[in-house]
This record gives C-alpha cells, structure tokens and sequence, in this order.
C-alpha cells in the first residue's frame, strides 16, 4: 500500500465525442452528440488516475465549454499540480484556489487526482469519501419530447425498468398541461419538473398551480445565477424548489438556504469544482437537514463512476440521474459498463472508481489526444 504523497509525472487528455443513442433536449437546447475530456492522470509509480470534462461545446449550462476547458487545464491548472507532489486530494482545491471560477476544468483534474489517491490507499472512491452505502438508487431524466404520448411510452418504459425516480424537462408551453397529463397516468409515480431557468418571477401564477400535481421538486425554475427571486417563489410554493445552476460553492448553497431559496439541492460535481466541495456541501446540508441527490451531465462512464462514488454519502437521500450505460451509449468507455438493476447501482468494491477504461472503446470515440508532462512539454497526437 503506497502512503507517499502523489507526484503526478503527465496528464493526458483525451478529448472524445460520443454520439448520443437518442437526442436530448432541454429549454436551452437539443444534444445529439458530447464532446468532453476524460483525463489520465500518471503518477511516479506508472499508476493511472481518471476523470472527466463535463463542460458541453457551447456555453449553455455555463460559461465554461470544452476549448475553454482545455486551455485552462493544459496552460493554468495542470502546472499547477506539477509543482509540488499531493499529500491528500483535499490539497487540489487549495492550489486552484487563487483561480476564479472554471470549476468544470478544475473538477476535472481534481477528479483524477482523487481516483489515483484511492487506488493508492487500496480504497474505493467511495470510501475514499467518507461514503457508507453499498448500493444507491438513482432516477432518470427525460428531454423535451415532440408529443405528450411519447413522453407517456418513454416514462412507462422506465417505470418497467425500475427507475426510483422520474425528472422530466420543462419549459413555457411545455410544462403545467404535460406534467398534468403524466400525474393522471401515473397518479403514483415519484416525479419532478425541471426547467433550467426557463422562468421568471412573472410566471408565479403557472408555476403556483404545480402545486397540484404532487411534485417531489421543481428544479430550477428561475435565472441560472439567481437565490433572491428563487427564495420570493418559494415562500409561495408548497412544491419544494432544488437548485442547480445557482449553486457553485458551499457559500453559495449556505446564503441559498439561509434566504429560504431551496428546500433541495442538486450536487453536480463538475459545477461545483470537484469531490471536495461537493464534500463540504453535503457536510453542511446534512448539518442544516436539507436533502441533496446527484445530478447529471450526460457522462461518460467515468463521470458516472465519480458521481456514483459521491452518492455513496448519507445525504444523498434521493435518487440521482446517474442512469445505466446504455440509456445513453452504444457502448460506453468503462468495463463493466454501469448497471442499474430495479433503480439500484451497486457501488463497485475495487479500489478507485472501480471501472476499468476500455481503451479500445475510447479511442474509436477519440478525435485529439495532448499529453503535458511534468517537464511542461506537450506532446500532440491525433
């Protein structure tokens, strides 16, 4: 068992695009394909850590995307973890510290750098994280569809499956009336709404009468950077508001709670700057009593790894979107692919994040490969 802080030798980033099986679609846009970063992390030892870019092509989530990704990773953030070796994963944040914002790049490398730490400490991330549970269940998220008995076939197919939880996309015209029609069909079925901050506070009326339809949440109904006029709705509400978009930091989630914003936060690990924040939050959610479950950004399977690691912890009292491989992929980029049985994901018990990369899959997936190594030399290769 290696104890010795981590002296990191190269990076490699693989940049990939994986074709969706089906498009996505949310208020602010349809997917059809991903294109993200997994990053292999090298220590002195020849081992490798892994993890991954959640940034999309376009700055629609956040203002980050995958070039700003990779420039901030190869040029900023990787010199950075060159420069003296790391006791613990906990030191990775510290270093990035005096850099502002770009948490998906950061989250990235910090992820791989967690990942080597619990292989060499012979621990599951899991574990790594404090994380207790051996199986977590999780849900699923359903896009805009183009007619409301598709997304009646869709959702009853996932019932079929399993699936602890249902979120389906909102947006204004495609929200109350739908979501109506789903409860009638489904007058049982654990579902929330969300709307990527389709919303404004002039839509209170609308969103009032969600009220009615037993929603477990409402995520993120208005503007993405907004707790003020979110905490306005929600003393109006009896639906619980979760936030997403708004929440980039434990500061952020206290004031969001202190104010009265949310009843529910979602943790997405690229959004908030890696595994150690993400740590802090569920610490002081858990603290303040206030559930949290693990969102998703269309994953690889390595993200999906991270995410189930996380979702390990007490606080994730509610299902998350980290669906199984194949909801998503032809043929994802881990070995085994990631399973959900009945709306349950075993955590895997092999140390690290537990997956083994298909190196084959990957590189059919892969357009770019750049490797910075501690010598600060980048080695390009397509």
């Amino acid at each position: 068992m290696i104890y010795s802080p981590i002296d990191i030798q190269e990076v490699c980033l693989h940049r990939l695009v994986m074709k969706l099986k089906e498009p996505f679609t949310t208020s602010f846009g349809t997917f059809q394909e991903r294109e993200f970063f997994v990053i292999e992390m090298v220590d002195e030892h020849g081992l490798s850590g892994f993890g991954e870019s959640v940034a999309f092509a376009s700055p629609w989530y956040s203002e980050e995307t995958v070039k700003t990704n990779e420039h901030m990773m190869r040029d900023i953030l990787i010199p950075l973890l060159f420069k003296d070796p790391i006791a613990h994963p906990d030191e990775v944040s510290e270093r990035f510290g005096a850099i502002r914002r770009n948490n998906m790049a950061k989250s990235a490398l910090e992820g791989a750098v967690w990942d080597l730490f619990a292989k060499r400490s012979n621990l599951t991330l899991a574990n790594a994280l404090g994380g207790e549970k051996k199986q977590i269940e999780v849900g699923i998220s359903i896009g805009i569809q183009s007619s409301v008995k598709e997304l009646l076939e869709i959702i009853s197919n996932h019932v079929d499956e399993g699936y602890k939880r249902i979120k389906i996309k909102i947006k204004p015209g495609w929200d109350y009336d739908v979501l109506k029609e789903v409860r009638k069909h489904f007058p049982d079925l654990d579902m929330m709404a969300d709307a990527n901050s389709a919303y404004t506070l002039k839509d209170m009326e609308l969103l009032k009468r969600l009220d009615e339809l037993d929603l477990m949440m409402i995520e993120q109904p208005l503007e993405h950077d907004d707790i003020i006029d979110h905490a306005k709705l929600q003393s109006q509400l009896s639906t619980p508001i979760c936030l997403d978009e708004s929440i980039h930091s434990l500061e952020d989630a206290r004031k969001a709670i202190e104010l009265g914003s949310c009843k529910i936060i979602n943790i997405k690990i690229g959004r908030v700057g890696g595994l150690t924040e993400s740590l802090k939050i569920h610490n002081y959610c858990l603290e303040k009593g206030i559930p949290v479950w693990c969102g998703g950004m269309l994953e690889s399977g390595i993200g999906r790894a991270h995410n189930i690691a996380l979702t390990s912890l007490s606080q994730f009292v509610l299902p998350g979107d980290t669906a199984s491989s194949d909801r998503y992929w032809e043929k994802d980029i881990i070995e085994p692919e990631v399973i959900v049985e009945n709306g349950i994901i075993t955590i895997p018990d092999r140390p690290g994040i537990g997956y083994e990369l298909n190196r084959e899959v990957l590189e059919s997936y892969r357009v770019d490969k750049k490797i910075v190594t501690k010598s600060n030399k980048v080695s390009l290769k397509s």
